[in-house]
């Protein structure tokens, strides 16, 4: 490669490299930081409540989902009265920890049952969740982490191959030049 080719490529992948991250700086800050939360949800209560542990692993020994769930809308809405109407989304049955926990719609709330006896372990906000939604982008909508995510992606693929020949680009220039000139 002649020597103007290898500056010209350069000077590119410099401005290339310059626009994207740009561009993409805040996603990226943003993205770093929220994951730099998520990878510490499980070891920081103030991030997702800690996991609490029923009374028996043996789902034989359980209480009917529709009870638990019943017992944990009932102890949500007695502490939490304005919550009245925010219904369980979903439910996390952790048969190893012998609980449910019951996830609800709105706010991120969480409440922990004993699988066994029904009683209430733990009624607690899930930060992680919308930590992961900023994360993700879905906080949004659907369609921008779609969009995001994959502008993202591409940008820092694009970051990496334009970093590595900033990077290879001037030492094979070098070593060319040292052995023309040797």
């Amino acid at each position: 490669m002649k020597k103007t080719a290898y500056i010209s490529s350069l000077r590119n992948f410099r401005v290339w490299h310059r626009f994207t991250g740009l561009a993409l700086f805040f996603f990226i800050f943003l993205s770093a930081l929220t994951g730099i939360f998520l990878a510490w949800k499980k070891d920081a209560g103030w991030i997702q409540p800690p996991t609490e542990s029923g009374s028996t692993k043996d789902l034989a020994e359980w209480l009917p989902i529709d009870s638990l769930n019943k017992i944990a809308a009932a102890a949500f809405y007695q502490k939490y009265p304005a919550q009245t109407g925010n219904q369980i989304d979903r439910m996390d049955v952790r048969p190893s920890k012998g609980i449910v926990k019951m996830l609800f719609e709105k706010g991120w709330w969480e409440v922990q049952v004993d699988g066994k006896t029904g009683a209430v372990l733990s009624i607690s906000r899930r930060h992680s969740d919308w930590i992961e939604q900023i994360h993700d982008g879905s906080i949004i909508s659907d369609f921008f982490k779609l969009i995001s995510m994959n502008v993202l992606g591409i940008g820092l693929s694009a970051m990496v191959i334009t970093g590595f020949w900033l990077w290879l680009g001037p030492k094979k220039y070098r070593k060319q030049k040292n052995r023309q000139s040797g």
